[in-house]
């Protein structure tokens, strides 16, 4: 029997439809373009571009990271390949706790003309978070792009998300990795880029206010549960009260 976590976030890659976002922007730094959506930004942490919601809440949700090193000899597309499909263990700080990530899909896509790794995983990079790798090389660049939301809010951001994907394109000119890092910040060529390679994660994604920790958001989920079971079994119960006093009415009468 295939596991329900398999077909479900299958089924809505499925139901990505490609047709156009007239929300979206077009991102571009010195490596790569895709569009983002209107409400989003994106900011240069370091060697990541870090792009979220501008709002509060929408940020914790969903994000998108961007990261470049120049080609070392761990780089090839085979080896993302490799990298891709082994799944990634981790202590997890939220929950004190080994946690390993499920390897959704690893396969090989053109977008733009350009081959790229595309991978899939739950909780590789943030437990309870789906992320989506895009993995490529081209003119002695390698280029990552990964995007993130909690599984909760997935579908949420599934079609945004396949605009991304479905516009990306790599921009870098030849003699990018010869310029200055202060121009370009680029990862360190002795570098492995794919799932754990050590993204700057935003802290308040990270925290106990974080949709990471699924402790945070259990319980309110199994007290509605509760609460529905309850309003249940109370309207059962006043069924049967009403029954019981109109069976009472009729013997005296």
């Amino acid at each position: 029997m295939l596991c329900k976590r398999w077909i479900y976030p299958h089924l809505l890659l499925l139901a990505w439809l490609p047709f156009p976002n007239a929300h979206a922007k077009l991102f571009r730094n010195a490596y790569v373009s895709f569009e983002l959506p209107s409400q989003w930004e994106c900011s240069l942490d370091g060697t990541e571009w870090i792009c979220s919601s501008q709002f509060k809440d929408s940020a914790r949700e969903a994000i998108i990271i961007l990261t470049a090193k120049e080609i070392g000899p761990q780089d090839s597309f085979t080896e993302y390949e490799k990298h891709l499909k082994a799944p990634r263990s981790y202590v997890s700080r939220q929950f004190n706790k080994t946690v390993t990530s499920e390897v959704l899909h690893v396969k090989q896509t053109k977008i733009s003309n350009q081959i790229w790794i595309d991978g899939f995983h739950l909780g590789s990079e943030i437990p309870s978070f789906y992320t989506r790798y895009l993995a490529s090389i081209r003119d002695g660049l390698a280029i990552l792009v990964t995007f993130s939301a909690h599984k909760t809010h997935f579908t949420k951001y599934s079609n945004e998300f396949f605009r991304g994907i479905q516009t990306l394109q790599i921009v870098a000119t030849k003699g990018l990795t010869q310029q200055q890092p202060s121009t370009v910040p680029l990862r360190s060529q002795n570098e492995t880029i794919g799932p754990g390679i050590g993204f700057n994660i935003p802290t308040d994604m990270m925290g106990e206010e974080g949709l990471a920790d699924e402790e945070s958001l259990e319980p309110t989920n199994k007290n509605d549960l509760l609460l529905g079971i309850a309003l249940i079994l109370l309207a059962v119960g006043g069924y049967f009260l009403i029954k019981l006093n109109q069976k009472g009415r009729r013997k005296k009468s």
